[in-house]
């Protein structure tokens, strides 16, 4: 049914259709109406059988995850940001433990300072958490991706994170083609878990296992990862034929096929690029995009098929490894291993910095001219920057950086 809602109402109304027995929730903006909403559903009896559990922190909402999941109950919370790092030790466990939880992550950027807008921070710095990470670029694709989420989740008995872009999906008014609940249903069968606590077969999970063990421990954790590689494709396959349209899978390149430059990025800037690429099509440029559906497992193989004709890859990703620069484009190289082509990382939207199609076209320009570095920082006002180092060189009192830069920007001392 085609209905113009909110992001968060649409992931909302898709993931109470997959009935969820357990939901553990703690509101952080921007995955707030998330949670409000399933609560309002569970409330009013649409959502049943389920006990929604209010609890005091994220880190109890997972660990409430954990516990019913456990239990054998299909399990469902969500977060975003800081309330991703406050999980960290009960992420860990739930992969750990190969429990199929399903969560929510409203991507937003880590402080401090403190930002609550939209980057890919948070779930990137649980990128080897031993969850599977699937990255929507729309509303569709996002409320799409949970009904394949708990079907991947349980098949392989590992968690899922869904992540979606926070605000720019979370909050944005779009048409959603929203399934039935007779869809749904016959599209996820009933949770039947792989290991359940049972009091009349007690068994301990979670144990101590000493250095005899742990290696053959985390070794299944990446054996079922590579199931989940084969897996996610089939499931996208699986879920077009019942509910006709595209969603999910791997990879989704857009007008690559003939492609010098192609762009590689994950998320909803994938909107922003595939006008830009049109634009630039018309004017003869020969440039694609390579959109990154399932972040983890990455898909190596696909990745190089996909990229392995180009002259040039382009990695425009929203999340900054300090030290070191690019995280998406690491595994990028990794999968491009002994194919020489000119690579390029490009940071580009931090902390919800605008990604104009001005800037866009700017820099693949720049590209093919070959005036962009390995590593760049798309629109990084240099002046600003420098203006800050020389403050700190001149003496050692100089103050806190990100209030410094404030206090130059609205004395109009930089542009």
């Amino acid at each position: 049914m085609l209905r113009q809602m909110e992001g968060s109402q649409a992931v909302a109304e898709t993931v109470a259709c997959c009935r969820p027995e357990v939901i553990g929730a703690y509101p952080i903006s921007p995955q707030t109406h998330i949670v409000e909403t399933l609560s309002a559903l569970t409330k009013s009896g649409r959502l049943a059988p389920c006990e929604f559990v209010n609890v005091e922190s994220e880190f109890a909402a997972m660990s409430v995850a954990i516990g019913a999941s456990a239990a054998g109950a299909r399990t469902y919370t969500a977060t975003a940001s800081q309330g991703l790092l406050y999980m960290v030790e009960a992420l860990y466990n739930a992969s750990g433990l190969g429990l199929p939880i399903v969560m929510t992550v409203a991507n937003r950027a880590i402080g401090a300072p403190i930002n609550i807008w939209n980057d890919h921070s948070d779930a990137m710095s649980q990128r080897d958490s031993g969850w599977i990470q699937l990255y929507a670029e729309t509303n569709q694709e996002a409320a799409d991706l949970h009904i394949q989420a708990f079907k991947i989740a349980e098949e392989v008995s590992l968690p899922v994170m869904v992540c979606m872009d926070g605000f720019i999906l979370t909050h944005a008014y779009e048409r959603v083609d929203l399934p039935s609940q007779e869809q749904v249903d016959a599209f996820l069968p009933p949770y039947v878990p792989r290991q359940m606590l049972d009091p009349a077969e007690p068994v301990s999970i979670g144990a101590m296992v000493g250095p005899e063990a742990f290696t053959e421990v985390r070794y299944l954790a990446h054996a079922r990862q590579m199931q989940a590689l084969k897996l996610i494709p089939q499931v996208a396959a699986d879920f077009k034929r019942a509910f006709r349209r595209e969603s999910g899978g791997l990879i989704r390149p857009y007008r690559t096929e003939d492609a010098e430059t192609i762009i590689v990025a994950l998320g909803s800037v994938l909107g922003t690029i595939k006008d830009v690429i049109d634009e630039q099509r018309e004017s003869g440029v020969k440039i694609g995009v390579l959109g990154i559906t399932s972040f983890r497992p990455f898909p190596l193989d696909a990745m190089r098929q996909a990229l392995g004709h180009a002259r040039r890859v382009v990695v425009l990703e929203k999340a900054l490894a300090v030290g070191i620069g690019g995280i998406v484009s690491a595994n990028v190289r990794m999968a491009l291993s002994g194919i020489h082509l000119d690579g390029h990382t490009v940071v580009a939207g931090l902390g919800g910095r605008p990604i104009t199609k001005a800037s866009l076209h700017r820099l693949f320009a720049d590209a093919i001219a070959g005036r962009v570095g390995p590593l760049t920082f798309l629109d990084l006002n240099r002046e600003l920057i420098e203006r800050e180092l020389r403050r700190a060189a001149q003496t050692r009192r100089s103050g806190p950086s990100a209030e410094n830069m404030l206090r130059d920007l609205a004395l109009g001392e930089v542009r």
